[in-house]
Order: C-alpha cells, then structure tokens, then sequence
C-alpha cells in the first residue's frame, strides 16, 4: 500500500507495508509525540549507565576471558530505577509560566526515555579502541606516552565517526531496505519491557518470556562461568589421543580446527559474531560456508603441505616467531627513537607468522576488493537512484521515515563543523607530539580519506547483514608502505582511518535505532555526543589506574602463570604494530619477505562477486544465487584470532536453527520471541559474570577439578617440523 504526501515542499511515496519483513514484524508503526524525552530521570540514569560500562568493561578487557557487559544489561537495569523516580521524585513546576519551565517528573517513565538511556549506555558497551595504542606503548614497547596526547588520540578517534555518520544518513538510516538487524534485539526488548501486552491462552507474554529467559540464563552461567570452564569450549576430541599432536590439533576448539568441539556457554556463542539470534539466515550461511572453506579446507591443506614452513609453528597461532620455531623477543629490534633496527632484525632474521595467520590477512585483502565490487554490481544502480532522488524530485519512503518527519532533523552543518574541527585537533595533535605519535599532517587526510570511501560500501552491509567487514588491514597496508618502520604512526593511521568509520557505523545504526523508535534527532544526537566523551574519559581514566596499579599488566613472561591479566585483544593489536609498523608491509608481504603471494587474494576478492554476479544474471529465477555475498563469505573469519573455531562452530548452530528453522517454520513464535530470547539471554550471562568476579573471583575464591581445566589440549600448539624443539612438546 502506497500513498503519496507532500513533505517540506517535495513530493513523496509513501509505502506503509515494510520492504523488510522482519523489520514488519517487529517495529510499531506508532508514534506518541506528546512523550517527553530529556528528563531529568533520563540524564540520571543514561550518565550513570555511561559512566558504569565504560569502567567495568575497560577493567575486564585486560583479562584472559574478557568480559563485554552489552547495553542491553543496562536496558533493563534502569526500568525499576525509572519507575521508581517517576513516583517518588516531587512534579512542581518551576519557573512556572517562564521559557525555562521545567519538571523534574514530567509524568510515568516512558519508552523515549529509556531509548536514550540506552544510547547513552551503547557510548560505554564497547572498548575504545584507540586504547590499544595506550597498552601497546606503554605495557608492550615499554616506551612512555603522556596523558594528554592519548587523551587526544582518544576522543579525536570517536568523535571523528560523527562526521561520516552525519554524510551518510540519508543513505543507511532513511531507506526502509537498510534494516540493521540487531536493531530489532533493541526494539523487541523496549516493547516487552513498556508494552502491557495480554497473555494468549497456553502462551508467555514477551515480559514473562523475557525474564524466563533472563533468569535461566543467569542461573545456568554459574556453571561454565565457574564451577565446570570446560563447557566453554567443550573439546572432547582431544581426549581420544591425550598424547597425540594431531588429534589435539583437529580437536581443540581454541587452539586448533575444532571438530567435535561443542560451546555450551552464550558468552562463547555471542562474544565475536554478536548473537546468532539476530543473524539473518543468508548472512549465517556465508559465514558457515566462509568459516568452513577456511578452516576445513584452506587451513589444513596449506598446513599439512608445509606451505611457508608451517609444520614449524603452532596451526592457529596469531604470535610472531623466529625461524627455529620459537617466539620472536620484539624488544630486540625496537632503537632508541622508536623505530626499526634494521642491523638488530638483520641479525635475528626475518619475522614469521602462522599459516593460517598469514592466510588471514589474505582473506582481509580479499574482502576489501571484494566489498567494493559487490557494492559497485549489486548496489550501484540504487545507489544512483538514491543519490539523484537527494536532491530533489519523487522520493520513495516507509512509514517509519514518514512519521519522523514531524521531528526537526539534525543540519548537516553541525556535522560538518564537528568533523572540520575535530580534523583540526587532529593535525595539531599530531604536529604538537609528532615525536609520541609520530604521523604526519598528510596520513591524517589520507585515513580520512579511506574512512570516507569505505564507510558507504560496508555500511550497506553491515546495514543489511549485521556483519561488519573490517579496514584495519588496509589502512595498516597503506601507511606501512608509505610510511615504514614507525610503529604508533601505523598504531594512529589505523585508528583515524578505521575506528572511525566504525564509530560511524555505530551512530548510524542508534540513529537506525531511534528512527524506529520514533526519538526526535537532536535529541539522539545530543544523547551520542555526551555519551561519547563521556565513555572516552571514564575508559582512559580506568585504563591508565590499571596500568599504575596491576604489576606487569599484559606481560606473560612476567606474570604468574595462572594471573587473569593476559591482554589477549592488546597482544594481537601489538602484533600487528609490529608486522605493519615496525617491521613493515615490504618486509613481510612484498619483495623483501616471502608472503608476497599472499597479495593475490586482492584479486581473488575482486573476481568473486564477478563470478556470483555473472551467474544471477545468467540464471535470474534462481534467487539463491544472489543471496551469496561473497564480502561476508570471504570476511566470515576477519575475527580470527583472537576469535577460535569453538566461537564459530557454535554460533552457526543457533543461527541455524533461530534464522532458518523457527522462521520457517514456526514464525509466530519467532515473531514473538526471538529477539526477546537474545536480549534475555545476553542480559542474564551478564548479569551472573559479573556477580562471580566480584564475589568470588576477584578474592581468588576458585574450584579446582578436572571439569575447570578448560579444553584439555595441550599440544594443540605445539609444531610437528622435523627436530623443533618447544618446552612441552614431543620432538619429532
């Protein structure tokens, strides 16, 4: 059904029929505009979120198993606290009959309210990314790095996003066809938290499901969050052979392929791909079929045929190695103005990598080619529609955009004079502690500019998939050439040119957000600026009181053997300063190291979409053919390491059997549930994870048994190379 209104001088079509038909199951198609949005209540409650997440999701990124409290935790927190304000906080009036009247209690807690809470709580959820730079120099390089150059390297990196977010919104938030999916997580959860909605006979309403779920959840985590780990990845190949090499090898579910290996546990499922649940299914089967092409068919074929040595190293492994098998000391080949020895890394020999490590980073090239292709044949034509329609002329729209037309939107301008102004810090940033930062005026434009190219291509991915192709490879591959040897330069390139755009995506998908939920868009817009500088200063604040308090924080070779504070994310971030900053791209992928061939998956990643494209229009009535997106295929393992096999494995099922089986064949109950099934499901896990660090773990307050030596395999990475000799493993 479409109708035709006249909007701000323009005429367009309306459809009030969804072209997604998730999105036509699960979002009102209501708007109560008399609901108010910036109380007093919602600034209370959205800070405090901010504030807490920021903190207790920076103090556990630092540990062996880190812990991401979502927002959906806060989500629900803050409904009691909510109600409670609402019926105790006095209603006076001040200022009565004034243009700064206001009320502290302007009424009940409402459901605008509580989205913007939750914005404010998504600007804590997730790391600051550009904290990993904070760690690298100063817990991996030793070197020193004062606080307010991080400060600014901090915020620039996040606010940055906000100007790409603000020159892409007419085309990623607008169009009824760019969804995001998790966005309906968010949605399902707030109406079964605010809507009174009648229980069908011999059924749960979706609250009472909802809190089912959250307290099974919660119950059951005290189980593979303590009392038996082993659920965690639960590997029980490995015990067929406990002496043998290759069958910990296959077997092992974190350090090897991962057959047979079983995750019982929904940190396990969710913690890198996001919940299976809010996958749609085409988007599941390319990860499947991606995961199972390199995993099953490119790992152990490169590995058993001994392709670039990789018999002499661990066959899932994201650490750096010298030649004899053993790891490289970094420290050695590091001079005294933070750059590259080249007469130290002469004497020690070339860094190597894993196969399979190697292997990845071919597959990032491929997907970079890959998503700019697909993009060009699946999408250009709309594209092009979308753009000339921008400017004037017949717009077609859904219902949802149709009813925020009554909201006054956010000028491009205030975009625009954050992002100049936020560019212009930059620069001086960089120009003012160029010896800390080490990147110049120009790489600062350049990282803008691929940030610019690529936050389009892979939002209409992400927008469409809920799977996010990263750039961190090819900003790295580009200033590594352009600019050797200088590890924190590369650390910065890839931060403005990459986190940006992700922060990008991330605005992006909460304007999504309150677009289905009907927020006015100043006020989103608002509730995202504060949360974020917000999170930025709560995460340095707390990263930098680890690093004075916790003794050889991330250092392993320090650290007791059975410490928690490991770092895992900040070690494979360090890794990677060191293969494309310090060590350099020419060293490694081209004439002077011997992983050049690595660069024709750049090709490859071109000529796949091509190949998928070709074959739907050779075979146009076969709709299967054009489901196969070759940028999530070809990225399906991008998180690999630190992601494992057991991550993977394990999501694939419950995608499965949530997108294909219960939306085939009992989509009611998938209408009904689904969405409040994951919420239930992340809140709970949560909830119990942090009850058992503060209550247990962080006394040093464990159980030890049999059950809580998680895996059990050994030797999954130990080398099979003829005579290499590790401590632990059988020499061959």
């Amino acid at each position: 059904m479409a109708a035709i209104f006249q909007v701000q001088g323009k005429e367009e079509e309306v459809d009030e029929e969804c072209p997604v038909k998730q999105v036509e199951l699960t979002v009102p198609k209501t708007d109560d505009p008399t609901q108010p949005v910036l109380t007093f209540r919602m600034w209370v409650l959205g800070v405090g979120a901010c504030v807490i997440l920021s903190f207790v999701n920076q103090f556990f990124w630092y540990r062996q198993n880190p812990l991401n409290i979502t927002s959906i935790s806060a989500q629900i927190a803050v409904v009691p606290i909510g109600h409670l304000m609402a019926r105790t906080i006095t209603k006076r009036v001040f200022f009565q009959g004034t243009k700064w009247e206001f009320s502290l209690n302007p009424g009940p807690f409402n459901m605008k309210e509580h989205v913007l809470i939750t914005i404010f709580a998504n600007s804590g959820a997730g790391t600051v990314y550009a904290t990993h730079i904070l760690s690298s120099v100063k817990l991996y390089y030793k070197r020193k790095l004062t606080f307010l150059p991080a400060f600014l390297v901090m915020m620039t990196t996040q606010v940055l996003g906000f100007g790409w977010a603000g020159l892409f919104r007419e085309y990623l938030v607008e169009p009824g066809e760019m969804w995001w999916p998790y966005n309906l997580v968010q949605v399902s959860l707030f109406r079964a938290l605010h809507e009174k909605e009648k229980r069908q006979k011999g059924s749960f309403s979706r609250d009472q499901f909802f809190v089912i779920a959250l307290i099974t959840s919660f119950a059951y985590y005290v189980l593979p969050g303590y009392m038996f780990m082993m659920l965690t990845s639960f590997s029980w190949v490995c015990w067929i052979a406990p002496h043998s090499v290759l069958v910990q090898q296959l077997g092992s579910g974190q350090k090897g392929l991962g057959i047979g290996s079983v995750g019982f546990d929904w940190a396990t499922i969710s913690s890198y791909l996001g919940s299976p649940l809010a996958s749609p299914w085409f988007a599941t089967a390319n990860v499947a079929v991606g995961f199972f092409l390199v995993m099953y068919v490119m790992t152990p074929l490169s590995y058993w045929f001994d392709v670039y040595n990789a018999k002499t190293f661990p066959i899932f492994s994201q650490s750096l190695f010298l030649a004899n098998g053993t790891k490289y000391d970094i420290s050695t080949i590091v001079n005294s103005e933070f750059h590259l020895d080249r007469a130290a890394y002469a004497r020690n020999g070339p860094v190597h990598l894993s196969t399979f490590f190697a292997m990845t980073y071919g597959l990032g090239f491929a997907t970079l080619s890959a998503t700019v292709v697909h993009i060009i044949l699946f999408n250009g034509s709309e594209l092009w529609k979308q753009s000339k329609k921008a400017f004037g002329g017949s717009k077609k729209m859904d219902v949802h955009t149709r009813l925020m037309k009554r909201y006054k939107s956010v000028p491009m301008w205030w975009f625009v004079v954050l992002l100049v102004a936020n560019i212009a810090c930059i620069i001086f940033a960089c120009e003012y502690y160029k010896e800390s930062l080490q990147l110049p005026w120009w790489g600062i434009l350049l990282a803008c500019g691929i940030a610019i190219f690529f936050t389009l291509p892979i939002g209409i991915i992400t927008a469409t998939t809920n799977q996010t192709p990263g750039l961190n490879i090819i900003t790295e591959y580009v200033i590594g050439y352009m600019y050797p040897e200088r590890p924190v330069a590369n650390m910065c390139f890839k931060v403005y040119g990459y986190i940006s755009m992700t922060q990008a995506l991330t605005f992006l998908q909460d304007f999504k957000l309150g677009h289905y939920m009907k927020i006015p868009p100043r006020s989103m817009f608002m509730a995202q600026v504060v949360g974020t500088v917000l999170s930025v200063i709560v995460y340095l604040l707390t990263a930098w009181w680890l690093m004075e308090t916790v003794p050889n924080l991330c250092d392993t070779s320090l650290l007791p053997a059975d410490s928690p504070w490991t770092c895992p994310p900040d070690g494979v971030f360090f890794d990677a300063s060191v293969i494309w900053g310090l060590v350099g791209p020419r060293r490694i992928f081209g004439d002077l190291g011997e992983y050049g061939n690595v660069n024709w998956f750049f090709l490859g990643g071109a000529v796949a979409p091509l190949l998928v494209w070709l074959a739907h229009k050779a075979f146009p009535n076969q709709n299967w053919i054009r489901l196969v997106h070759m940028p999530v295929l070809l990225g399906s393992t991008a998180m690999m390491p630190p992601a494992s096999a057991i991550n993977f494995t394990s999501w694939i099922v419950i995608g499965f059997l949530s997108g294909f089986v219960v939306y085939r064949y009992r989509p009611e109950w998938w209408k009904r549930y689904n969405y409040v099934l994951s919420g239930g499901l992340d809140a709970g896990t949560a909830f119990m994870t942090l009850l058992l660090f503060l209550a247990l773990q962080s006394n040093d307050i464990s159980i030890d048994w049999w059950g809580n030596n998680i895996e059990g395999c050994p030797l999954a990475t130990c080398p099979t190379a003829k005579e290499v000799s590790i401590k632990g493993c059988p020499v061959y």
